[in-house]
């Protein structure tokens, strides 16, 4: 993606189910699972470069032996850094124990994580400061192992307003606002409740030491989450670990952010990606499964699980944008599917060169965008192919022009290479645009000057930014006569409001777009009418979203022409086009994950109209702040 945005988190989780002696003999090593997280987390780490965390807990360990252990980072490589300082106590433990720290049994006793029940998370911040504060696993701390909580999540919540005041009115004093705090207080609560109810039932017939025990036995995570989550409005995959070992991993009941486990006799393993835990484990990708839309993966004290629904589903609306650009394309589902999103394209394709293949070169912005331009190559190769097969049925191609037929192949290079060691350090905005326009650089005498088109293929065009200020400017000194961007992903109108950075209506080109063309046409009005009935919406959750009004009176083509006016720099010396996606397509390609509110503003749950209605309401007050 040529115009960077933040992705959304990750979450690993590894349970074990045999005592640790087993993988010590097994494997040779006390610390099987703190290398089996540490790959889960490394393979993961595209989901989250703001920081991570991890935290362990141990299981049957007696009183005054520390149960649980946290570190999070926020180091320009964090997770390194959480693993190279988990690495020191083990040294520092094998330094006091000598060949006694090769007994797991004692290592377990003596050194902080080693425990059986490992929670890792991946940050990219959404909301608040990049401080180590903000990492995740959260922690709710307490004597009482069964009321003591870590939580890590891959979520956006869209009424974090209304769950902080359900939790001033249960007497409770939250420490912030933020949806991750929220989140954890509201499961604490409930998990505290479930705590007493337990409490109560056996007060009168076992002593407190043993009340406990007791606890830790029948606790219903399954109905803590009922009772907890039922007024989340968000996309979530949440996971969490109890003190006494039990945990959990639930995901919204519209399916929208990933989650996926693996089990066998000796782990119960999570992820946000299924190329993780395959990496990790070594295992077929059929052996993972997905955790079902508004279901939890439940893990018992025992290491005995289930998947329990705590809420009830709605029509699954998985994010399309997991697809086409943010998890990992090693995944084979994924891989297919970028690979079709481009092969799609080749009407459109076509149409913009006027099927002129000779004369045209295609290419695409690294990295991310590879994938569909393979796809967009083989749907060429396929297009060259009919055309031959048509010639030879017909007969009406002969001798030199045959010839030539036969021997055409679409001119395929690598035009744009992006610098990733350059960095810009200068601060004021008139110097770092400069040197952003310095970030990519091309490869010269491969056109055909005034004469060739440019077909280069982005995965999605969010702002167009960096298509004004970089890359058009260089593609246009290769002096060609045409340019033509194309996007794998259709026409990003709204924002997203369920863990993606995109939540400022303005930042948009295709909404810039829509501003100019009503502009142009002498229908401003419409914006006064669309802000009245966004702004009378902000008190009902349940109302439409009014901001697909702006969009309504154009068509597709429209709006692409006119993002193309407008990141078309001034001094740019070639005709330029800019050819999207389009929704049905991506359906195609993608058919298991169809959310797709960003380009259609079709949101799955009623906190989604909210936010857009409220983002356009602070776009026309010009607040420059999230919706959410």
């Amino acid at each position: 993606m040529s115009d960077v945005i933040k992705h959304e988190c990750g979450i690993a989780l590894i349970r074990l189910r045999k005592p640790l002696e087993y993988y010590a003999e097994k494997y040779g090593t006390p610390f099987y699972a703190t290398n089996k997280l540490y790959l889960l987390m490394e393979k993961q780490h595209n989901r989250g470069q703001d920081g991570a965390g991890v935290a362990n807990i141990k299981l049957g360990v007696k009183p005054g032996t520390r149960f649980i252990s946290r570190y999070r980072s926020i180091d320009s490589k964090p997770i390194e850094d959480i693993f190279k300082k988990i690495g020191k106590k083990y040294k520092k433990a094998k330094a006091e124990g000598g060949e006694l720290a090769n007994d797991p049994q004692w290592l377990k006793e003596n050194a902080a994580f080693s425990g059986e029940v490992w929670l890792g998370h991946l940050r990219y911040g959404t909301y608040g400061k990049n401080s180590v504060e903000n990492c995740h696993p959260m922690l709710r701390q307490n004597n009482w192992r069964s009321r003591t909580l870590a939580v890590a999540g891959n979520f956006n919540m869209t009424n974090v307003e209304e769950l902080f005041d359900k939790l001033v009115k249960l007497g409770q004093h939250p420490k912030a606002k933020y949806d991750t705090v929220t989140v954890m207080e509201k499961i604490g609560h409930f998990l505290d409740e479930e705590n007493q109810l337990l409490f109560d039932k056996y007060k009168y017939e076992y002593s407190n030491q043993e009340i406990s025990k007791i606890i830790e036995g029948e606790i219903d995570l399954g109905r803590v989450l009922r009772r907890a989550c039922k007024d989340f409005d968000g996309g979530y995959a949440m996971a969490g670990v109890t003190g006494y070992g039990a945990s959990f991993v639930a995901r919204d009941p519209a399916g929208i952010r990933p989650a996926y486990y693996y089990q066998d006799e000796e782990v119960i393993v999570v992820a946000s990606e299924k190329p993780a835990i395959k990496t990790a484990f070594n295992i077929d990708y059929s052996e993972i499964k997905e955790i079902k839309a508004g279901h939890a993966l439940i893990i018992d004290q025992n290491g005995d699980f289930s998947e329990k629904r705590f809420i009830d589903p709605l029509e699954k609306k998985s994010c399309s944008f997991e697809r086409i650009y943010f998890s990992r394309a090693s995944d084979p589902e994924i891989y297919r599917e970028r690979k079709k999103l481009g092969k799609l394209l080749i009407p459109q394709v076509m149409k913009s060169i006027d099927s002129n293949l000779e004369d045209a070169v295609f290419s695409y912005i690294p990295n991310s965008a590879e994938i569909a331009f393979m796809g967009m190559t083989e749907g060429l190769e396929e297009y060259v192919s009919d055309e031959r097969r048509k010639a030879v049925e017909q007969g009406n191609i002969k001798g030199e022009e045959l010839n030539k037929l036969l021997a055409l192949r679409p001119r395929v290079e690598k035009l744009v290479i992006k610098d990733a060691k350059l960095r810009t350090f200068i601060t004021d905005d008139e110097h770092r645009n400069d040197l952003v326009a310095h970030v990519y650089d091309t490869t010269y005498e491969v056109i055909q000057k005034q004469k060739d088109t440019l077909v280069v293929i982005d995965d999605s065009i969010v702002r167009g930014t960096t298509l004004e200020r970089s890359i058009l400017n260089i593609l246009d000194k290769l002096q060609p006569k045409k340019i033509v961007i194309v996007s794998s992903a259709p026409q990003i109108r709204f924002p997203d409001c369920y863990g993606i950075d995109m939540s400022k209506m303005g930042e948009f080109v295709a909404f810039r777009a829509a501003l100019a063309l009503l502009k142009e046409k002498g229908m401003e009005g419409l914006l006064d009418e669309v802000y009245e009935k966004c702004k009378a919406s902000l008190e009902n959750p349940e109302q439409p979203n009014f901001v697909k009004g702006i969009y309504e009176p154009f068509t597709y083509e429209e709006i692409s022409e006119k993002i193309a006016q407008i990141v078309k720099p001034e001094n740019l010396n070639a005709e330029l086009e800019v050819i999207y996606q389009t929704v049905d397509n991506l359906h195609k390609s993608c058919p298991e994950h169809l959310g797709d509110w960003y380009f259609t503003g079709d949101y799955p749950t009623p906190g989604g109209n909210r936010v857009v209605n409220k983002a356009f309401v602070n776009f026309m007050e010009g607040k420059l702040v999230r919706a959410y």
